[in-house]
């Protein structure tokens, strides 16, 4: 009997413990198994498309770069958030310290913004090369890019900073007992990070995705009413080309378009509650939706464009171990 007590406290040797909740062998196992086949899937994933990116020479562009910040951020939630997160809702214990609950939120506050606003960027990039190619490589440079993923992660920081500025001061307040790690985000700052992690992401990818459609439909037409005046075999088959290449990109900016309505039903349900707290059960699952957003992020972005395959295939292979094997042409292997 006295050991069944102690089993339903995360720490039976204090008074103060938390109550844990039991789960039978079956449940814990499946549960285990999923969250870890996401957590390892989302990590494998990220970490092809930042070897790719950041081994292969050809791939060192202003739009990779911004597909590499994404995926360093994604890369952090597999390999940090999903399994804390999977062994908080699974164990319903906290054992990893006080101190790394204070500043666990943080980090997953940080890692999930900047994700979030490097859509936004890639957003920009691709309606730039679409609506105004011809300035493209004037108006979008390596060094443009690099500067615009430091201010993504600076921002990100700020931001995250001051949503949790009470949790980060104030870390006592809101625990009953010893074993909770229990985040509460108040109105205010919830509306703060509706309106600026959300609100206004979702409007500027939203608003560019429309115009790069009218865009590129635009465009389709203008191609093919010229094809129907072009005879050259050689030349039909330079606008089979480009179409198929305008057809992919328009392809991947609608999936980013349907994607960003991902974080709605967090942000509805969290606004109309009033408060954000992680001991809600609706919560912990809208935040999930956010987190699996991560292994996602890698297939629409990488698994879309064709030097991914190329460069998935010489890293799992182990090609890329060969002396020049950064200067492989990725993009013409697969032409």
């Amino acid at each position: 009997m006295k050991n069944l007590t102690k089993a339903y406290y995360c720490f039976p040797e204090l008074n103060s413990s938390c109550t844990k909740d039991f789960r039978s062998p079956i449940g814990y196992f499946i549960m285990y198994t999923f969250f870890l086949s996401v957590s390892v899937s989302t990590v494998f994933l990220n970490l092809l498309v930042i070897i790719s990116i950041s081994h292969f020479k050809l791939l060192h562009t202003p739009t990779n770069l911004f597909i590499l910040s994404l995926s360093v951020a994604d890369l952090l939630v597999g390999l940090l958030v999903m399994p804390v997160e999977s062994i908080k809702l699974i164990e319903t214990c906290w054992y990893l310290g006080d101190s790394f609950c204070y500043i666990f939120p943080y980090i997953t506050f940080v890692v999930v913004l900047v994700s979030m606003n490097n859509i936004v960027f890639i957003s920009i990039d691709r309606y730039i090369a679409v609506c105004d190619p011809l300035r493209y490589t004037l108006s979008v440079t390596p060094g443009k890019s690099a500067l615009c993923v430091c201010l993504n992660w600076c921002a990100s920081l700020v931001c995250a900073l001051l949503v949790l500025q009470d949790h980060l001061l104030y870390p006592e307040s809101h625990r009953t007992c010893h074993g909770e790690c229990l985040l509460i985000i108040q109105l205010p700052w919830i509306v703060f990070d509706l309106i600026v992690s959300f609100a206004i992401t979702c409007s500027i990818v939203i608003g560019l995705n429309v115009k790069i459609f009218c865009t590129a439909k635009h465009q389709a037409q203008v191609i093919s009413a010229f094809t129907a005046r072009v005879k050259a075999g050689c030349a039909n088959r330079m606008i089979d080309k480009s179409n198929s290449k305008a057809t992919k990109t328009i392809g991947i900016l609608v999936t980013v378009y349907l994607l960003s309505y991902m974080y709605m039903p967090y942000y509805v349900c969290v606004t109309f509650q009033g408060t954000f707290t992680s001991a809600s059960l609706v919560a912990n699952s809208l935040v999930w939706i956010l987190y699996m957003n991560s292994c996602m992020n890698p297939i629409i972005y990488a698994l879309f464009y064709p030097w991914f395959k190329a460069s998935a295939k010489h890293i799992i292979t182990l090609a890329i171990l060969d002396s020049g094997s950064s200067y492989y042409k990725v993009y013409s292997e697969l032409s």
